[in-house]
């Protein structure tokens, strides 16, 4: 019995200095006993199985399956559970993370050994699959899949540097470059043994005279930049209309123009973009004005420059009258008709959406058509695409500022008086000054600024100029969803200064995004259309009160629109009345206006003038001291290349969240079983937060509520989750690093409740954590 019991001690003690076997996991080998070891009756990495239950190479967008196989050691089957470290991990192209859905087991014993995983991959290119116990990899795992691009979508695929006008010489080729992209914007495989013709159809049709041009045209293939070229050979001068279609549906930028000239006029347009003095001028019969044709053709002079076409007429052939002048931006269009009119010359019509469209004819129409074109992209850096238009702004800034350098500059604010005592920490700083890279100290606080105190600045400092609450600005609609507009009846102690400092600071704003993402900084801010128009400058028409005050536009606006008028008492006048429906003042719209009555034929007019009244007039000089401010960073010959729409995306980027985009485009560090716990519950409290409350997250993270204009893939750095080491405490954040960190908890309902807390009380102030 002795010798027994000392076999055994003899036994125990070998087994404890013996080192574990290879692949075995630390949570079992704690476990076992020299007898599991002996037989080996442990989970092992290296003696689980993966079956992929699809055929290489498999397209995206399709949901693919494989199945892992568990096993001992000893390689008789393990049942799997919850309790097991299973790991899944699918990485596409880009480094962007696969959701996956795993389920253990199965409907029948044979099955209690294996998982399922399925997932689907929307980027084309590598992906790799790793199944991993514990810290440890399963025999193969990485496993690399190659995935291929689907078939082009219509709407993803265009044209490349796109311009709704195309400019070319006669009987000389120009490309034009088309990249094909499926419906989740991967770039498609081009082969260059394929005919394009055979998907891809090609409209041109003559304006003037409606005849088609069937051979006019070739396609030659890129397969190297998986692009194609669209090459137009034209053989007469003039205009012609060109529609691409894939297998019948219009491509997103497939419809545009193609003004044909001779080499002579090529060489001219070419000179005119040119030289630096502009006096270029060509003669036009004026034959419809707002839409309205006229009785006798008007003879006028189109006048172009680098900023803007503007039509005169001549008053007794020597007084010249501006008739009406369209910014050389983007939002002006052309529209091209036939010569079958009493003139027989081409048709030109001019409209920028808010002034008076104008309808011309002239011999020289292509020649003013494409004169302008050629300004427009030399002005916009030669593509009319948000994106390409974003990155030719921001080269444009850094090359207007080389010479000044982004060296550290301290300020040092008041949390408690953000706006004053930012303005007297600035009052003094020039525009090199301005340039440089500020570093921010919170009075009375502790923290090192290494970018999340400057956001907070930022973040802060626009709240102060920008919220209603505060009387600079104000919105029409008394809720929080209202746009901004400056507020013509401010407090006293609000000057026209605080309008020139709010211009200044949002040009800041331009002017660090323009250093690259690392430096990108948003307004935070949802100013009206009209607002942001007058910025750019276009004129204000009615159709901006729909958006910026929908209360007017549905009980008044629309009204008019609707009904007839000749029964109505109403003038070209704006009654102002008090609080109490006293009248308090009445302003005329237009000279005489108390004396012109509103009928069916001048509403238009009337609501025009309105809105000129109610959103510009009115806030003139308001508008004028931010354009100083901001001018003094930004030139307004930059802004204009822009819409109002894209101003906004520009200046304050993205005010939605996308779920998905989240999930595709975040970091995550910790691996154990706990913190994927928390990690799942985080993206089932994330799905249900309100807009509002994912600004807060975003702002508690990251120092500012809004996103870049690209979405969560242009935060630098990207959104990084990751493991705290403690037990029921706040979700903290590190916004210099785009952080959270999250603890553990007991329960989803406790998680929930701390990652509330945190994000809407903890936004603002920073501590030593």
């Amino acid at each position: 019995m002795v010798c027994v019991c000392a076999l055994a001690s003899l036994l125990v003690g070998v087994a404890s200095m013996m080192p574990a076997p290879s692949g075995i996991l630390c949570e079992q080998s704690a476990k076992l006993g020299f007898l599991g070891y002996l037989t080996g009756k442990y989970l092992s990495p290296a003696s689980c199985k993966v079956d992929f239950d699809w055929q290489e190479p498999q397209e995206v967008g399709s949901t693919v399956t494989f199945t892992v196989k568990f096993f001992q050691r000893n390689g008789r089957a393990y049942p799997i559970c919850n309790e097991d470290p299973l790991l899944v991990e699918v990485v596409a192209g880009g480094g962007h993370k696969v959701a996956c859905d795993v389920q253990l087991g199965g409907a029948h014993p044979s099955e209690a050994n294996q998982a399922r995983v399925q997932f689907t991959v929307r980027r084309a290119g590598p992906c790799s699959v790793s199944v991993l116990l514990g810290m440890v990899h399963v025999r193969g795992s990485p496993f690399l899949k190659n995935f291929l691009p689907g078939r082009p979508d219509p709407q993803k695929t265009g044209f490349i540097h796109h311009s709704c006008t195309v400019v070319c010489t006669r009987d000389l080729p120009h490309h034009l470059f088309l990249e094909p992209r499926d419906k989740y914007n991967n770039p498609c495989l081009v082969d260059a043994r394929t005919d394009p013709s055979d998907e891809y159809s090609v409209d041109i049709v003559e304006v003037d005279s409606s005849r088609p041009v069937p051979s006019s045209f070739r396609w030659e293939c890129h397969p190297q930049n998986s692009r194609m070229a669209l090459v137009l050979s034209l053989d007469k001068e003039g205009c012609y209309q060109v529609k691409v279609s894939y297998h019948g549906t219009s491509l997103s930028n497939g419809d545009f123009h193609v003004i044909v000239l001779s080499k002579s006029d090529m060489a001219l347009v070419q000179k005119n973009v040119a030289k630096k003095s502009h006096n270029i001028w060509y003669e036009a019969k004026l034959i419809a004005f707002n839409s309205e044709k006229l009785l006798k053709p008007k003879t006028v002079f189109v006048y172009i420059s680098p900023k803007q076409l503007t039509i005169k007429e001549y008053v007794l052939r020597i007084i010249p009258k501006r008739l009406v002048t369209f910014r050389l931006c983007p939002s002006t269009k052309f529209q091209f008709r036939g010569s079958n009119n009493q003139d027989g010359e081409p048709v030109l019509v001019v409209d920028d959406g808010c002034q008076p469209q104008v309808e011309m004819v002239s011999p020289e129409r292509d020649v003013i058509a494409a004169t302008f074109t050629q300004f427009l992209l030399k002005n916009i850096g030669g593509s009319e695409t948000f994106k390409d238009k974003l990155e030719f702004f921001y080269h444009e800034v850094r090359k207007l500022h080389q010479k000044h350098f982004h060296d550290k500059l301290q300020l040092k604010v008041a949390r408690d008086k953000i706006l004053e005592s930012s303005m007297k920490a600035t009052k003094s700083l020039s525009t090199s000054d301005w340039c440089k890279n500020f570093e921010i100290i919170f009075l009375g606080e502790q923290g090192l600024d290494w970018g999340g105190l400057q956001r907070e600045w930022f973040e802060v400092l626009c709240s102060a100029l920008f919220d209603p609450e505060n009387q600079l600005f104000h919105r029409f609609k008394n809720d929080k969803q209202g746009l901004v507009h400056p507020n013509p009846r401010r407090p006293s102690h609000l000057k026209l200064k605080h309008y020139e400092y709010a211009g200044r600071i949002v040009g800041k704003c331009l002017y660090e995004s323009s250093l690259g993402s690392g430096y990108r900084q948003l307004v935070k801010a949802r100013f009206s259309r009209s607002f942001l128009a007058q910025l750019i400058g276009l004129r204000v028409h009615f159709k901006y009160f729909e958006q910026d005050d929908p209360d007017l536009y549905v009980s008044k606006i629309k009204y008019i629109l609707e009904n007839d008028m000749d029964d109505m008492e109403l003038y070209f006048c704006e009654e102002e009345y008090t609080s109490t429906g006293q009248l308090l003042k009445t302003t005329e719209l237009v000279p005489g206006g108390s004396r012109i009555r509103v009928d069916n034929r001048n509403k238009l007019l009337y609501l025009d003038a309105l809105a000129q009244f109610r959103l510009a007039t009115c806030v003139r000089d308001e508008v004028e001291h931010f354009l100083k401010g901001l001018n003094e960073l930004i030139p307004d010959n930059l802004l204009c290349i822009f819409d109002e729409n894209e101003l906004e995306l520009l200046m304050c980027g993205t005010g939605q969240y996308s779920i998905a985009d989240f999930k595709a485009n975040h970091t995550v560090s910790g691996f154990s079983f706990e913190f994927r716990k928390v990690l799942d519950w985080f993206w089932t409290a994330v799905s249900n937060f309100t807009e509002e409350e994912m600004a807060r997250l975003l702002q508690f993270t990251t120092g500012c509520s809004q996103l870049p204009p690209g979405g969560f893939a242009e935060l630098n750095p990207r959104f990084h989750i990751t493991s705290a080491p403690t037990f029921g405490n706040l979700p903290t954040a590190h916004t210099c690093f785009n952080q959270l960190c999250l603890p553990d908890y007991d329960s989803y309902e406790q998680f929930e409740r701390a990652l509330r807390i945190s994000v809407n009380e903890g936004t603002e102030g920073f501590g030593m954590i």
